[in-house]
């Protein structure tokens, strides 16, 4: 599961604060960081989504956080948002049909579709 932090990124716009299943397919893509570049990330509100565990705090260990990245870091952004790269894969669970379980008031839309209707505002 991930949390969407506060971030610049246009993806994630009206998301901030969701906790999400996600599908991850493997453990690579561990982020590492010298000094105080994580620290850097968080004041520039570059960390775009947080692996956690089921009471909402970060996951530091697999398989809640399985690339074990520092603080559950799972997707960072550019300064100006333009780029976001995440190691899970939102595209694979767009639909409540892709999920295991989902509630029916998500009715034939989950919420990660918003990630990519706000990707088709951001380019019109």
């Amino acid at each position: 599961m991930v949390e969407v932090a506060q971030s610049v990124s246009p993806l994630l716009s009206g998301m901030v604060g969701a906790k999400m299943p996600i599908v991850v397919s493997h453990g690579e893509g561990r982020a590492s960081f010298q000094g105080d570049q994580f620290s850097q990330l968080q004041q520039k509100q570059a960390v775009a989504l947080s692996y956690v565990d089921a009471s909402g705090a970060p996951a530091v260990n697999y398989p809640g956080n399985p690339n074990g990245s520092p603080q559950g870091l799972a997707g960072v952004c550019s300064d100006d948002g333009r780029v976001t790269i995440m190691m899970p894969h939102p595209e694979r669970v767009f639909r409540p049909v892709q999920h295991s379980w989902a509630p029916p008031a998500w009715n034939e839309d989950a919420p990660w579709l918003r990630l990519f209707r706000n990707a088709r505002v951001f380019v019109d």
